[in-house]
């Protein structure tokens, strides 16, 4: 079943239609090739391109007999070629075809990954820039710390995917190789030279050594880019689904309208999109794996590695189309609460200033294990008594001998926390 939020190109690239459109693209070249060397007569050429065509229920039917996808292919094709056909597939082996044609599946759905990552580190950009002056609580251990701009989680993420964009591009170049080079990769029974000309005319480079197949380090990388997407959605997911909590709400994701969040309780906006990204994650990162194990094979090849990859290739990339697709949009309409995270700064009556204490008490001579001792003491006090932690430190005598009231007031300014925001935007958005 293909997701909903999946764009047409990336469904289409997986259907048999297409996948059999390379192959005969593959055979084709080959025969140009093999035509090149003089082993194909012009005339048979000509006839084997004007007439080369597939029927994918014919396909279906013969290999319901021969029990195999390839040979079923051919006979269709040769069915419509006639006797010309003879010459179709000269040389090569099955896997010749195959891992040829996988390489440009793969490659077409790179590009559309990589142009779903770029719309999405727009929209990132954007709401980095729009929330750059939001002050929000930063946590650690999901607990206060200090307070930060709402506008560098944006701008986190926005380098992050730029990562993960040259992983991808690291990985599709990776993946575009071609190899026809016979049973075992010797060239035994087909020369260099259609390799060459295959791999050229595909835009693909030939593979340097090759068994029957191409090696599986490669297809590993290119899932491996993926599972680290995957990762990358869920983990701005997890962020969201925490900032929706009824007690943080400080962002929630879209909520459209006649949209429900519970058979049972007609109150519940739930953050439904970025737990299914969460949970999509698992199954990329899963395939990863698989393709992890697809590396080792038994002498020139087995095909254990085959029938995984019929799953996990296909599969990987609708769902990293989808989850980019997806989260783009949750983002475009993300709710932010700038009046609530205020609140939610608030709620820890000022003890995330507790380090700029520590700090100007060092400043004034103290010892950094006394000043410690001394602002902890305090901000302890505030969190049992739930008082305000700067009117505690006030109406300490050992802390007052060191500062003023001016001096702690001036310590709670919210501004020192966002003072360098813009060196960090420079960075990052250069």
């Amino acid at each position: 079943m293909i997701p909903r939020y999946t764009r047409p190109e990336m469904a289409r690239i997986w259907e048999p239609e297409n996948r059999f459109r390379k192959w005969l693209e593959v055979e084709i070249a080959a025969c140009e090739a093999w035509a090149r060397l003089g082993e194909i007569p012009p005339r048979s050429l000509n006839t084997i391109k004007k007439r080369a065509r597939f029927d994918i229920k014919r396909i279906e039917k013969i290999e319901q007999r021969v029990k195999h996808d390839v040979i079923a292919f051919l006979t269709s094709v040769a069915e419509n070629v006639g006797p010309d056909a003879r010459y179709i597939h000269k040389g090569l082996t099955s896997s010749d075809i195959l891992d040829t044609s996988l390489a440009l599946l793969m490659r077409e759905a790179a590009d559309l990954i990589i142009r779903d990552i770029k719309e999405l580190r727009e929209v990132l950009k954007r709401k980095a820039f729009k929330y750059k002056d939001t002050i929000r609580m930063g946590r650690s251990h999901g607990i206060h710390a200090e307070p930060t701009s709402f506008g560098l989680i944006f701008a986190l993420w926005y380098e992050e995917m730029g990562r993960n964009l040259v992983r991808l591009r690291n990985a599709r170049e990776n993946i575009s190789y071609g190899k026809l080079s016979g049973p075992v990769g010797n060239f035994s029974s087909v020369p260099p030279f259609v390799e060459r000309y295959v791999c050229k005319k595909l835009k693909l480079k030939p593979a340097p050594v090759s068994t029957q197949i191409i090696q599986r380090d490669r297809h590993a990388e290119f899932l491996n880019a993926l599972a680290m997407i995957a990762s990358t959605i869920e983990k701005i997911a997890v962020e969201i689904r925490h900032l929706q909590r009824t007690e943080v709400l400080e962002a929630e994701e879209p909520f459209e309208k006649g949209q429900k969040g519970s058979s049972a309780m007609p109150h519940k906006r739930n953050p439904v999109g970025c737990e299914n990204l969460s949970g999509l994650a698992r199954v990329v990162r899963s395939n990863a794996m698989a393709g992890l194990e697809n590396i080792p094979l038994w002498h020139e090849r087995d095909i254990s590695h085959s029938s995984v990859e019929r799953i996990i290739i296909p599969d990987s990339t609708i769902l990293v189309d989808y989850m980019l697709t997806r989260l783009t949009g949750i983002l475009r309409g993300l709710h932010v609460y700038p009046d609530r995270m205020l609140e939610n700064i608030n709620r820890s009556y000022g003890l995330y200033c507790s380090q700029r204490v520590l700090l100007r008490l060092v400043e004034k001579g103290l010892s950094r294990e006394n000043a410690y001792r001394l602002v902890q003491r305090r901000a302890m006090q505030s969190w049992r008594q739930r008082r305000e932690f700067r009117e505690l430190l006030k109406r300490d005598i050992l802390i007052r001998k060191y500062l003023t009231e001016d001096e702690i007031e001036e310590i709670f300014d919210l501004s020192y926390y966002t003072k360098n925001v813009d060196y960090i935007f420079k960075r990052v958005f250069k």
